[in-house]
């Protein structure tokens, strides 16, 4: 098998991307970026009107993993049936075994607040909002970093913009190149900007779930899913789907 081409090509961008989120974690763990992160929180808490609030919290669902997980599986169960093709299923599963044994651990490793923990149960003092590694907390209440919904809406956004491709294909229509960046791009953007936004999580939060989620994005579209191995039981269905 030939691992599928990526954007930058080669790995190099992928230990960037991991260096990247390594030293963000120990610069974190050392009490640094500290106060990047609480001014932006105090301006986002002065500059959060109630129409802008809502709107915010509206389109922070875009980052949703659980309806994002449904929507995927979802789009690779009909794939599969269309193209008689069970590899499409691959891709949702694949997608969320890599944020079940990445994004979930690093949460309760990190064991960090969030900014509004302050502002609500376990209602700590704001300087002790900021540091990692608060195990002393129940796990409820320290699950800030990585932002898991920023990470999530950039794996399954590339998982959708797989599948939605032979879909359309399957009732004769195309997707303009274009159209496919914006649902990979704009969607990740968005639940950024917003969790920021309202509190739910430090700057560093979300730029780490950035960071994670690209990486794992890479790592999911390297993947030769029209060449990957398959049960001689499944023969018929064994279509190729993403050169279908």
């Amino acid at each position: 098998m030939r691992l599928r081409p990526v954007r930058p090509a080669g790995w190099w961008f992928d230990g960037l991307l991991l260096a990247a989120l390594v030293g963000l974690t120990v610069a974190l763990a050392t009490g640094h970026l500290f106060g990047l992160d609480r001014a932006a929180a105090d301006w986002a808490a002065q500059h959060r009107p109630t129409a802008a609030r809502w709107a915010a919290m509206i389109l922070n669902y875009l980052g949703q993993g659980s309806p994002l997980t449904l929507l995927a599986a979802g789009l690779g169960v009909l794939v599969a049936i269309r193209l008689r093709s069970v590899r499409a299923v691959l891709p949702p599963v694949v997608a969320f075994v890599l944020t079940y044994l990445t994004i979930g651990p690093l949460k309760v490793w990190t064991a960090r607040p969030a900014p509004s923990a302050s502002v609500k149960p376990p209602f700590l003092p704001p300087d002790q909002t900021l540091p990692l590694f608060q195990h002393d907390l129940p796990v409820r209440f320290a699950q800030s970093y990585p932002s898991g919904h920023v990470a999530n809406a950039i794996l399954w956004y590339a998982v959708l913009a797989l599948l939605v491709t032979p879909l359309l294909a399957t009732f004769g229509r195309t997707v303009p190149p274009r159209l496919v960046t914006v649902v990979r791009v704009l969607p990740p953007l968005i639940v950024l900007c917003t969790t920021t936004y309202l509190g739910w999580h430090w700057l560093t939060d979300s730029v780490a779930g950035l960071l994670l989620g690209l990486l794992l994005s890479r790592l999911l579209s390297r993947v030769p899913w029209d060449d990957v191995p398959l049960p001689p039981a499944l023969r018929n269905w064994d279509r190729p789907f993403t050169r279908s």
